[in-house]
């Protein structure tokens, strides 16, 4: 009985986890760039009642008895497939269609990543995120637009373009980070990503848009969640119910000791 209550156990922790990531996806359902999560499961080690004997000369195979200990979690994926493109009609919202990441920068040189490309302009004329983070350009260093400039514009290629005294200049590129396993970047907050150690080095992979399998930039528009919203409602449904079937999982081993504890009287 007791390894059918512990078995219980787990199955409650790893829906409770389940629901965090579930509560998390909706909760950033709105948020520009989010990635979602997602909860996988796996068994945990089996107690082994009788092993495995092959064949004989008159008596065949017998397969091994093994009794399951639990479930655990197994890993929480980050979701980088694209959310849906909404259209803004400001140059400084800018969402990538395709693989990559923007890059952002701060006087400390510590470079982060994002999806989430609502960027302004700074006094100074340097285009910037939320946080005043410098965009960075192709070669590094922050994008700088004159104070006097007119008619900014960002292309596909992401080549930033203006016009200053009549004259069309901008030779600025955008830059994007590419990685081999974007699943394995760490979320730090803020729509912001580290490397890690499993996600591959960015330097290997940045550079211009539409090159090397870098998306293209697409000025004007945002790139939304990807959460949906029925599928997280669906899957909520699901963690909801397997949590009360492992709480029945216990009140039933509970009741049967009960009754084990009633035989002597």
């Amino acid at each position: 009985m007791i390894r059918s209550m512990y078995s219980g156990i787990s199955g409650l922790k790893n829906f409770q986890t389940k629901l965090d990531v579930i509560g998390n996806n909706i909760a950033n359902v709105n948020t520009y760039g989010f990635k979602k999560g997602r909860t996988v499961f796996k068994d945990l080690y089996s107690q082994t009642v009788a092993g495995a004997t092959g064949p004989g000369d008159t008596r065949g195979g017998v397969n091994p008895k093994q009794v399951g200990l639990g479930a655990q979690l197994a890993t929480i994926d980050t979701m980088h497939s694209p959310g849906s493109t909404q259209f803004t009609g400001n140059t400084l919202d800018l969402a990538i269609e395709g693989d990559g990441f923007f890059i952002v920068e701060d006087g400390n040189d510590e470079k982060l990543y994002t999806r989430a490309g609502n960027f302004y302009l700074d006094k100074d004329g340097n285009i910037v995120d939320g946080d005043g983070r410098y965009l960075s350009k192709e070669g590094g260093g922050s994008i700088e637009v004159p104070l006097e400039a007119t008619s900014l514009s960002i292309g596909q290629d992401g080549v930033v373009k203006y016009v200053l005294d009549g004259i069309l200049e901008g030779e600025d590129v955008v830059a994007l980070a590419k990685f081999s396993n974007p699943g394995g970047l760490t979320k730090i907050g803020g729509n912001l990503y580290q490397e890690s150690a499993n996600s591959g080095v960015a330097e290997d992979g940045t550079g211009a848009p539409l090159i090397d399998g870098r998306g293209a930039i697409k000025s004007g528009s945002l790139e939304m969640s990807n959460v949906d919203l029925s599928e997280e409602f669906t899957e909520m449904i699901v963690a909801q119910r397997g949590f009360q079937a492992n709480t029945r999982i216990i009140t039933t081993s509970d009741e049967i000791l009960q009754e084990l504890v009633n035989l002597k009287r």
